[in-house]
């Protein structure tokens, strides 16, 4: 065994899942980096992934990795710095643990995410808006659902994942109607459904 296997198996086991509670959806896109990091490795080093070191993951190759990213993958720089965050946090928990590579450590550290401009992201008018909740064809089901989630997400705001996600038991349509929510970063949110929205959800069924 390497000393890089121990290291990611407590990274994800210990430091994920346990100490940050991290959510599926950030585990799973750390776990797609290292997927495609690995891969990269093995076939700049030709070495099975089983047999990586942290040496092997050393400051050139890890600015390779970012650079194939984009040159053959194809990624968005705004991808690049979401892989490249989550090695940083691979190697700031690998600090502490592998003492004896601090100096490859301290250099992949160094590599800085990449700045680029970002779209300016406008907004529906009152008229956009209730054109999009009054598009879905109300006489199916299909219909009074989609016009549901557009109508519930416009007053909530929620993410599409975290709208997707809620249950008959997040919604209380009582007294101070509110839909529950775990958000990004495993946050609690409790939200108020107003302007109809309430009377759409009961009727929905």
């Amino acid at each position: 065994m390497t000393d890089l296997a121990p290291l990611l198996q407590g990274f994800f086991t210990d430091k994920l899942m346990l100490q940050l509670q991290a959510s599926q959806h950030t585990i799973a896109a750390y776990r797609d980096t290292f997927t495609l990091l690995l891969s990269f490795a093995e076939r700049r080093t030709s070495r099975r992934p089983s047999r990586l070191s942290i040496a092997d993951l050393d400051a050139p190759t890890i600015g390779a990795f970012l650079q194939h990213l984009e040159t053959v993958r194809g990624n968005t720089a705004a991808t690049r710095n979401v892989r490249l965050a989550a090695i940083r946090s691979l190697f700031r928990y690998a600090a502490l643990r592998a003492p004896e590579h601090a100096a490859v450590i301290q250099r992949v550290l160094a590599n800085s995410p990449k700045r680029f401009d970002r779209a300016i992201v406008d907004y529906l008018t009152t008229t956009e808006t209730d054109a999009l909740v009054a598009a879905p064809d109300r006489t199916t089901w299909t219909g009074r659902r989609d016009h549901v989630l557009l109508l519930t997400d416009v007053h909530t705001g929620l993410r599409v994942s975290e709208l997707t996600r809620l249950t008959l038991q997040d919604v209380h349509l009582g007294s101070g109607p509110h839909g529950r929510c775990r958000g990004n970063g495993c946050k609690d949110r409790c939200t108020p459904l107003i302007s109809g929205t309430p009377v759409s959800l009961a009727a929905a069924d």
